[in-house]
């Protein structure tokens, strides 16, 4: 026998408000558990995470001649760090997870086009995020070697192991993030709720904002860590507005043959010969 709330007999997925709790319940619950699962196996990949974290401040040790290490400030800050690293990584390895069961909650409630937008989003988030990453990690050693750069001869670095976890952790997210912004432009202009023009209007402004946020980001004074983060967000953000623009114009274009009475059909069906005979002839008498 068919469940009453099966998607057969009912396929616009209508729910009362403690269904919906329900059903957030039951996929939080999914979420935790492959977070958990993804947590344990995070504690074998924890070492290998430190040793590839550490590789720069052993690059410094082996071009400057000093001793740039990691130190646990206590007993139990080292056992601390690895359970709440592991549970970061679990929380990445389990991505795949939560996302689905995040997608799965909300896509009831979108219409096709909205699905469309949504699922058009995420597959291009994602490599975006990816790529933002990536190159976080290739511009972390040149970053670490500047910063270290400034000591005087004779000093050595003993970096709190807590600081310089979060500082990689907040220096790859933020790249990350930087590389999504734009994409995160074109999705809003897509829908219709921002225009190409209002965004170019306000490129002065975003200017000032992506370089804040890079000196935020950026630790210390260091103007190269700055620019890497800057300089990969402003060009996509450009990029960003082109694509803005032309669908702005594409949109115009569409509401004109809108207006002059045309269904929506017409708008994909492709000109007939006779039409374009037509055309012709238009041109040729003027």
């Amino acid at each position: 026998m068919a469940r009453a709330n099966s998607r057969k007999n009912n396929p616009q997925a209508n729910m009362a408000l403690q269904e919906h709790f329900r059903e957030f319940k039951n996929r939080v619950i999914k979420s935790a558990v492959a977070t958990i699962i993804g947590g344990i196996a995070g504690f074998f990949l924890y070492m290998p995470f430190i040793e590839a974290i550490k590789e720069p401040l052993d690059e410094v040790n082996r071009q400057q001649g000093r001793d740039a290490v990691l130190n646990y400030a206590n007993v139990q800050s080292s056992f601390s760090l690895m359970v709440t690293v592991s549970l970061y990584i679990g929380l990445v390895l389990a991505a795949p997870v939560w996302l689905y069961q995040l997608w799965a909650f909300i896509t009831p409630a979108l219409y096709k086009k909205e699905k469309r937008y949504a699922l058009g989003f995420i597959c291009s988030a994602v490599p975006m995020f990816i790529i933002g990453i990536i190159t976080a990690w290739i511009c972390l050693p040149a970053t670490v070697l500047a910063l270290t750069a400034f000591n005087p001869t004779g000093t050595a670095n003993y970096i709190n192991a807590e600081v310089y976890i979060s500082f990689v952790v907040k220096f790859m997210v933020s790249f990350a993030l930087s590389f999504v912004i734009p994409v995160i432009l074109v999705g809003l202009n897509l829908m219709g709720i921002l225009s190409g023009r209002t965004i170019l209007k306000a490129w002065r402004w975003v200017v000032v904002f992506v370089a804040t946020i890079a000196a935020m980001a950026a630790p210390g004074t260091d103007v190269m860590t700055m620019f890497y983060l800057a300089a990969p967000l402003l060009l996509f953000f450009f990029i960003a507005i082109a694509i803005c623009l032309v669908n702005d114009k594409r949109r115009a274009r569409k509401n004109a043959k809108l207006a002059q009475g045309l269904e929506k059909e017409d708008l994909t069906r492709s000109t007939t010969p006779e039409e374009l005979e037509q055309l012709g002839r238009i041109e040729t008498r003027e």
